[in-house]
């Protein structure tokens, strides 16, 4: 599977692109998940905030936002992070989260990294390095807990 990996600070997004990724994370987030809440939050256009974008055959199938450090001893934050339901089991989330974490290093070196992850995923992040740091929480009656990778 030849997926086009895009790594996009927010100020390169296309419409289009900003469009597609918007609609994705409405149909998994909102949709999907039953689960109503604001996902236009105001952080996807601002800082040096940035977008992974995977794309097959011109659709995009997988992404994640990642924001940038508010303090400076701060983490980046990965948040966001989808693969389409049509690409699910096809190991997209290990090449989503690998592209994610190449940028966050690329961008913001040596700074830890956090998520909050929907408790369910734990394992699948702790095989990519993450520690839980929180208990778990619920975060639109959905729940989280708080991870993070050194």
């Amino acid at each position: 599977m030849d997926m086009q990996w895009h790594d996009c600070h927010h100020s390169a997004l296309t419409a289009q692109q900003l469009y597609t990724l918007l609609a994705l994370r409405n149909q998994v987030f909102i949709v999907e998940q039953n689960c109503p809440y604001q996902d236009i939050d105001g952080q996807d256009l601002t800082a040096e905030n940035r977008h992974i974008l995977g794309y097959l055959d011109g659709k995009l199938l997988a992404y994640a936002r990642l924001l940038t450090p508010t303090l400076e001893a701060s983490p980046v934050s990965i948040g966001r992070v989808i693969v389409s339901e049509e690409a699910r089991g096809l190991k997209l989330g290990y090449r989503l989260m690998e592209q994610a974490l190449n940028s966050c290093e690329r961008h913001w070196p040596q700074r830890a990294v956090y998520l909050s992850a929907q408790a369910h995923l734990e394992g699948f992040y702790a095989r990519l390095g993450f520690r839980a740091v929180t208990e778990v929480y619920l975060e639109d009656n959905i729940p989280h807990l708080g991870m993070q990778k050194a």
